[in-house]
């Protein structure tokens, strides 16, 4: 599988492929993780991964959670 370079591959690699709904929860869990760079689960992605990777994916985690947002907003 190949690691998503833009933000709609990866959004359909974690709803699609993997079968991951980006709920609210899992998306404000995974950004308190990978905001920690000291959380040992992350440690293991940016070595994995690398850095740049894990700061592009925590953006597109923002990014799915400011999305939600204004989505809870429209709705009022």
């Amino acid at each position: 599988m190949r690691i998503p370079q833009d933000f709609e591959s990866w959004r359909r690699c974690i709803e699609v492929d993997c079968g991951i709904a980006l709920t609210d929860v899992f998306v404000n869990r995974r950004i308190a993780v990978y905001a920690d760079e000291q959380h040992a689960e992350t440690q293991r992605f940016i070595k994995r991964y690398g850095a740049e990777h894990h700061r592009q994916v925590l953006r597109w985690f923002r990014t799915v959670a400011e999305q939600d947002d204004l989505k809870k907003e429209e709705k009022r």
